[in-house]
């Protein structure tokens, strides 16, 4: 298994992998390669910042840009990685301060449900 694999097992988790694996097909696989490689393989191993704080600048991100299928993925892989539930809870008041309250009430919304887990 290559690097980005690994890390991309570790963070999300076998489950969610395996899915989105399944998922794949001729049409989904060159993406699926890109962000295996790039995102998993080249970012998210460098050394340059930990998991906890590649996890929490994540989910500012994905808070402040409204994708909130990703952002409930990245809450799970998150804690996964050692956020707690407080600190991701910081992490969305400083969106809601610096990308706006609709952002951030989003996001909490999103977060609440994950970690109550549905």
């Amino acid at each position: 298994m290559n690097d980005g694999m690994r890390v991309r097992r570790e963070v999300l988790g076998d489950d969610h992998v395996d899915r989105a694996v399944e998922r794949t097909d001729g049409f989904t696989s060159d993406f699926q390669d890109l962000i295996t490689r790039y995102a998993w393989g080249e970012i998210w191993t460098r050394p340059g910042l930990d998991r906890r704080t590649r996890s929490c600048i994540t989910l500012a991100m994905l808070a402040t840009l409204g994708h909130e299928a990703e952002l409930a993925m990245h809450v799970r892989a998150a804690l996964r990685n050692g956020v707690t539930a407080d600190e991701i809870k910081e992490v969305l008041l400083q969106v809601g301060v610096y990308a706006g309250v609709p952002a951030a009430n989003r996001a909490f919304a999103v977060a609440q449900r994950v970690l109550s887990g549905d």
